[in-house]
């Protein structure tokens, strides 16, 4: 009968050398990997989280010292977010445009909505086309998109033909369009499991905004 410390040492030793199989593959695996690019992101999905991801991305580049910018499709210039009190405290590496008039079914105008989103991308262009910015966040730009605002072939031929080939650039929001997924570099879908809404809890500061 083996004892239980034997049991112990050879469990080790079986972790020991699995571990060790697990690292050899992993570096012939990243030894592969050599090429940097600018990356086309699409964080879409019914869950909570798309923009969440983002900005932890955009804070990441903010550490690094790299230059970055938000157009916010959605989000109105009179809502106060978090996300915008802190991104304000870096003016030299954030330049952030917060150019929606709130939610479609607040708005009841779409003519308006588009001509919104309308404006946003143009200026998500100008700020794609500038060197300067090592990525742009897209907020919400999906739903406008869903909705027809803009048209998702013309986004789609944009980020094709004149990103900068180094320009990170997120996109985010739900019904993320097939041509935009299938364009896309990296594509994360968030799917609802649970959510406090359908138990009656209204969105809450710090958690949604």
């Amino acid at each position: 009968m083996s004892s239980p410390a034997l049991d112990k040492d050879i469990a080790n030793a079986r972790h020991v050398e699995k571990m060790r199989k697990h690292k050899a593959a992993r570096d012939k695996l990243m030894a592969s990997k050599n090429c940097d690019k600018g990356l086309v992101i699409v964080h879409t999905g019914n869950g909570k989280g798309k923009t969440s991801a983002a900005l932890g991305m955009v804070f990441r580049h903010v550490g690094h010292g790299l230059p970055v910018a938000i157009v916010q499709f959605i989000k109105s210039p009179d809502w106060d977010t978090g996300e915008a009190r802190l991104l304000a405290q870096f003016p030299e590496l954030v330049t952030l445009h917060i150019m929606g008039e709130g939610f479609t079914w607040e708005t009841q105008d779409r003519s308006r909505d588009i001509a919104a989103a309308r404006a946003a991308w143009e200026r998500a262009k100008e700020l794609i086309r500038d060197e300067r910015h090592q990525m742009v966040l897209l907020d919400e730009i999906n739903i406008a998109l869903r909705y027809d605002y803009l048209p998702a072939d013309e986004v789609v031929a944009f980020l094709r033909d004149e990103k900068p080939a180094a320009k990170h650039v997120i996109l985010t929001g739900r019904n993320a369009p097939a041509a935009l997924i299938e364009a896309a570099d990296l594509v994360t879908e968030m799917t609802l499991v649970k959510h406090p809404f359908r138990q009656g809890v209204k969105a809450q500061k710090g958690i949604e905004f």
